[in-house]
């Protein structure tokens, strides 16, 4: 069975009712603009993240990202360290901020790309590699750093993408929504879409058929590593410092997230847009348990939880059952989804 549209007609069921719940609970303020544009804000880090996460997923043989936190992270302090050696955040505040995201994205984008290299070329199980590099790239963070938060500032470009509104939306979730739209594209209308969704549904078909299995997995995670790189940018716009260690339960969310937006973890299908309800979903659940006055102990158990809980929905498929029109039936010769909306 394949889960089409009742995956995200869900999805919006829950965001409806998680909006709905906190406007009761909170007499209304819950659906004030200035809460509104606080969740929208903390959404895109832990967004990119999931959607990296969601790829690597696609791509089938157990794959996952687990060094996503860790190498936004590095992203964060290694372009803090290197370009505040040549330039200086105060007086020259656009190149500064140019330069921080050039390094954060190029950082990003070697990291995710050794990911891939490794996984491609050793054939190293995805989850050993991408746990083997999240530690090496946390190491890296805490050597460049000398293991301190490394101060970033408010320069004016850097300070506007983590903290300005433009028609009164978070410049950040813009960013995110923006890449959220190209990687779908990307997955809808390039043949990179059908190679990762068909290497996922079927590998020995993949290779039979002479595609760039390779390739395609390089370009996986070296897309989830440029997407970690952004997530580093946005969390040093929206922080005064970058530290090694910071977003430590965000791993756990962004699986979460994946596994809550329909990724079949076994691989061959994901969407981009369920992925983009699920964050939001969980920003929302997220700030109705801050309203509750739960701490952050008690959520990491609640995700955890949920994470088991949409496991087990998955693997009997709930969605199915509640949404009979949404199930379709994949023969041996069907055409794998390469749907990235």
């Amino acid at each position: 069975m394949r889960r089409t549209g009742g995956q995200l007609v869900m999805l919006v069921a829950i965001n409806c009712l998680l909006l709905a719940l906190g406007a009761a609970i909170s007499g209304g303020s819950f659906l004030s603009l200035f809460n509104l544009q606080s969740m929208a804000s903390q959404v895109p880090e832990i967004g990119l993240l999931a959607i990296g996460v969601m790829l690597a997923m696609c791509a089938g043989n157990g794959g996952i990202d687990l060094s996503g936190i860790a190498l936004a992270n590095l992203s964060g302090v290694l372009s803090a360290v290197v370009v505040s050696s040549v330039l200086s955040g105060t007086e020259d505040q656009f190149a500064f901020s140019l330069a921080f995201i050039a390094v954060a994205v190029t950082t990003g984008f070697v990291g995710g790309a050794i990911n891939g290299l490794l996984i491609a070329r050793l054939d190293i199980t995805p989850i050993l590699c991408t746990l083997g590099t999240q530690m090496a790239f946390t190491g890296l963070a805490v050597v460049v750093s000398g293991g301190k938060a490394v101060m970033v500032g408010s320069p004016a470009l850097l300070s506007s993408i983590g903290n300005d509104m433009f028609l009164g939306v978070p410049i950040s979730f813009l960013i995110f929504i923006a890449a959220a739209g190209l990687i779908a594209a990307a997955l809808k209308f390039t043949p990179y879409g059908l190679w990762l969704m068909l290497m996922g549904t079927n590998p020995k078909a993949a290779v039979f058929a002479g595609f760039p299995k390779n390739g395609v997995l390089v370009a996986t995670y070296a897309l989830s590593g440029t997407l970690s790189g952004i997530a580093g940018i946005i969390i040093a716009a929206r922080n005064v410092n970058v530290k090694f260690d910071y977003g430590s339960s965000y791993l756990l969310i962004a699986i979460l997230i994946a596994v809550m937006a329909g990724v079949k973890p076994e691989g061959g299908y994901g969407r981009v847009i369920c992925v983009v309800m699920s964050a939001i979903a969980l920003q929302l659940m997220s700030s109705l348990l801050n309203f509750g006055g739960l701490s952050n102990f008690v959520r990491d158990f609640a995700w955890g939880l949920l994470l088991l809980t949409f496991l087990a929905v998955g693997r009997y498929d709930l969605v199915g059952f509640l949404f009979p029109g949404s199930r379709q039936r994949v023969g041996s010769g069907a055409k794998p989804s390469s749907t990235g909306t």
